[in-house]
């Protein structure tokens, strides 16, 4: 219960903390919605019948916005505090590590709401984005964001191990993220890119994701635009899953509270 107690004491300070610096709020949580304004006006072609780019990228945004808030912010937040020595004395007070991951969730999860909620609500509002219609839908789309927090939360702990500095993080770890968006469907068409590309993102939980959130957002008829004619939810929560796994795994051996 003593850890619970402090990882929640945390959890509102990580949030008061994250408030107060303008650059990591416009960049985890409105720099998503300024990209959905660009492309959302820009690209207003129909790609299958009944469903506009918008709807399609809305819904890759959404699946994106989890992958900024959990892997991108963590993954580079946690190098900053390492090389300002917060970590370090954190670890000479009675807080256990344990709560302090259980803060970094609780700010994960309020920055992921706050986005789902901007992005589903200007969707919806400016370019047709449809509410999931079924309370199967809806469902479904609360696991696939809690455990899709979960697996980046776990991945951008595991990967806070990887910048030698928090100078160099975002050097690092934003090309990743790019990378991985224009690979996963997010910006174009997933079959419309090459094979290989397809193949590549299927590895990472990104492309499942944003395949997730497009079978509650779209029409159920969207599913034969699909590389498998199928949403393949039972394969999409399976490969989340174990990134989760191998999140926690490499959380526990390679987190690192100094620099030494």
């Amino acid at each position: 219960m003593n850890i619970l107690r402090l990882g929640f004491l945390r959890g509102a300070l990580e949030i008061k903390q994250f408030l107060r610096q303008r650059e990591s709020v416009v960049f985890t949580i409105l720099f998503p919605v300024m990209l959905l304004f660009i492309f959302g006006s820009v690209f207003k072609n129909t790609i299958a019948p009944g469903v506009k780019f918008s709807q399609y990228f809305v819904a890759g945004m959404i699946a994106s916005g989890l992958v900024n808030s959990g892997f991108q912010q963590l993954a580079i937040m946690i190098p900053i505090e390492r090389d300002a020595g917060t970590l370090k004395r954190l670890r000479g007070t009675p807080m256990s590590p344990a709560s302090y991951f259980i803060g970094k969730a609780i700010l994960v999860t309020a920055s992921t709401v706050i986005q789902i909620a901007l992005l589903m609500g200007i969707g919806i509002a400016m370019f047709g984005l449809h509410a999931p219609s079924s309370p199967e839908k809806w469902i479904r789309f609360l696991w696939l964001i809690i455990i899709g927090s979960t697996c980046t939360t776990a991945l951008g702990i595991a990967f806070s191990a990887v910048p030698k500095n928090g100078r160099g993080a975002s050097a690092v770890v934003s090309p990743i993220v790019i990378i991985l968006q224009f690979f996963s469907g997010v910006f174009f068409v997933f079959t419309q890119l090459p094979k290989w590309m397809q193949e590549f993102a299927a590895i990472f939980p990104l492309k499942w994701l944003t395949q997730g959130m497009r079978s509650v957002f779209l029409p159920d008829s969207f599913v034969h635009q699909e590389v498998a004619k199928s949403w393949e939810i039972g394969r999409t929560a399976l490969v989340l899953l174990i990134w989760t796994v191998i999140g926690i795994l490499f959380s526990i051996k390679k987190f690192k509270w100094t620099n030494r």
